[in-house]
């Protein structure tokens, strides 16, 4: 099969990005769902993975870009909201702070991409802690996840609960969407593949940079 903007080997491609807080585990639940292993400790940067699954009978490849929460990297946020088809909110059920700011990167999502309703996934990490740490209820997750009007899940990256779920649920809400717009431009000859070459673009770029970083700090 011809490859096109939007597949690779045939397959539909996603572009799903993650945010959050840095420390809330972003990269531990995005390891989880590509490799099904753990780590307690990641190097907070810009990674990026590629990841088969089948939902909902259908095919599909998740283009997934782990981002990072510290301040340094701030700068390529607007890059990445641009360029994003998904995204899954992250917070630490253990971090009342990391919640707030789970509305502050979808206010600035809306900043970024003002005209457009995106699809979106709000994920409660670290819920193998909440026994004994939890500062954030799971009702306060499902009321915000009612205000942004998405899915919702609290998820254990070390215990691998939910974590599929989450990124399924972000895919059929971008396929939601995707047929919702797509009727909409039936007849306009309005193309979305300059969206998806500024991804490849922007993935490329960041390969670049924090391979040169890692090199820097061995």
């Amino acid at each position: 099969m011809t490859e096109t903007a939007g597949t690779s080997r045939g397959l539909r491609v996603y572009k799903i990005v993650v945010l959050g807080d840095g420390g809330v585990g972003k990269s531990a639940v995005t390891l989880q769902f590509v490799s099904h292993s753990f780590l307690d400790y990641h190097d907070p940067t810009i990674d990026s993975y590629q990841q088969q699954a089948v939902i909902d009978g259908e095919p599909a490849l998740l283009d997934i870009l782990d981002t990072a929460g510290q301040v340094e990297f701030t700068a390529m946020r607007e890059q990445y909201m641009r360029c994003g088809e998904g995204f899954m909110l992250c917070y630490s059920v253990t971090d009342k702070r990391s919640f707030r700011a789970a509305s502050e990167y979808k206010r600035l999502l809306a900043q970024a991409r003002p005209s457009e309703t995106l699809p979106l996934v709000l994920v409660g990490n670290k819920l193998d802690l909440a026994p004994r740490f939890r500062q954030v209820t799971t009702e306060e997750g499902k009321a915000l996840a009612t205000q942004l009007g998405c899915p919702f899940f609290e998820t254990s990256a070390a215990l691998r609960h939910f974590v599929d779920d989450a990124f399924h649920a972000l895919v059929r809400e971008v396929r939601r969407l995707e047929r919702q717009r797509q009727s909409s431009l039936v007849g306009t000859g309005i193309s979305t593949g300059g969206g998806r070459r500024r991804w490849r673009r922007l993935r490329s770029i960041f390969a670049l940079v924090f391979r040169r970083r890692r090199r820097t700090l061995e």
